[in-house]
């Protein structure tokens, strides 16, 4: 079952509904904002309970 959070978007703080798949507990990724088209670095984890950690961060924040 597909769960749904919202997140802020780090550049344009428009806020956007994010589709999660909690069978996987640790998700990284990057999906352009809808709005302003910039890249976010998306880190999901699923904790024991099924409650989604989600970190958005900008190009500036990333940890990489």
């Amino acid at each position: 079952m597909l769960d749904t959070q919202n997140i802020q978007c780090p550049y344009c703080w428009e806020t956007t509904e994010l589709v999660i798949d909690p069978s996987e507990p640790h998700q990284e990724y990057i999906e352009d904002c809808f709005v302003c088209c910039r890249p976010i670095h998306l880190i999901i984890d699923i904790d024991h309970c099924g409650v989604a950690n989600i970190q958005a961060l900008s190009e500036e924040d990333d940890i990489y």
